[in-house]
């Protein structure tokens, strides 16, 4: 439990996960099926880009409700919520580059304002851009509309690079991956700052996990594994699953945050000197 300063008023749960080993082995998971899933419900099913983005749109509306009636960490809605938001972001980037021919450049530049403000409107309005403080509905909906915001801003980026080096699945996943390390090396040797590690590496696993998901789904003549989207995507949802159970049994990803009350009940910001 973090130290506090002053009389402690209230103990709440945070309502989204530590970040842990395992956070990062399900985020990844996540985002590979949502690459795979959404090219499956848009090409081989045959709904195209409009109608499968709105009914998993509505899916998504339907899990962030589930989401938001939690007054804790609860891995099965959480993850849901984040295979959902991963495949929603990813079709509203293919929405934008196919059916409104908006270039990738521009998108990646339009995703990543977008972010940058949200965390500008989310530290105005809280003080703070803590993950280990998402407690009130406010918080929380700020903290899921910058997730948004990544997956698609990660879509436009991987995309990006894919097309302008055309370096194939393999050599785009493995840089993603080592700009990762890159930025880890800089966390925990560097001084990085956390808020802003966390965040671009969380941008970053969406284009790592799409380009290892093309990989093994994709034919082989055009470089691919050729597993197919089918596949692929059971692999990782059963993946997801299983660890999804794994962190139920064990509570593990839960965090009790020692706060005032007034702030628990969102009546006023975060106070000085919050964790990251």
């Amino acid at each position: 439990m973090p130290a506090t300063t002053g009389t402690v008023k209230a103990v709440v749960y945070n309502r989204v996960p530590a970040v842990t080993p395992d956070f990062w082995l399900i985020k990844l998971m996540a985002v590979t099926m949502g690459e795979t899933a959404a090219d499956y419900l848009n090409v081989e099913m045959g709904l195209g880009l409009t109608a499968t983005s709105l009914i998993m749109s509505a899916i998504l509306v339907g899990a962030l409700i589930w989401q938001f009636a939690q007054k804790k960490y609860v891995p099965a809605a959480y993850w849901l919520s984040v295979v959902l938001i991963s495949i929603v972001g990813t079709l509203i980037t293919d929405n934008l580059v196919d059916n409104f021919h908006v270039p990738l450049m521009d998108t990646t530049i339009a995703f990543s304002v977008a972010l940058v403000l949200t965390f500008t409107l989310w530290f105005q309005a809280e003080r703070t851009l803590s993950i280990h403080s998402i407690f009130t509905n406010r918080r929380e909906a700020f903290y899921w509309l910058a997730i948004l915001f990544t997956f698609a801003l990660g879509t436009a980026a991987g995309d990006l690079v894919a097309e302008k080096f055309a370096l194939g699945y393999l050599a785009t996943g493995i840089l993603f991956g080592m700009i990762i390390c890159s930025l880890s090396i800089g966390y925990f040797f560097l001084g990085l700052d956390p808020i802003l590690a966390f965040w671009l590496v969380y941008i970053l696993t969406r284009p790592l996990g799409a380009s290892f998901g093309d990989l093994l789904s994709q034919p082989r003549q055009y470089g691919g594994f050729g597993l197919g989207t089918i596949v692929t995507s059971a692999i990782f949802l059963a993946s997801i699953v299983a660890i999804v159970i794994y962190m139920s049994v064990r509570h593990e990803g839960e965090e009790l945050i020692a706060v005032d009350e007034e702030e628990a009940l969102g009546k006023k910001p975060a106070a000085a000197g919050q964790r990251p």
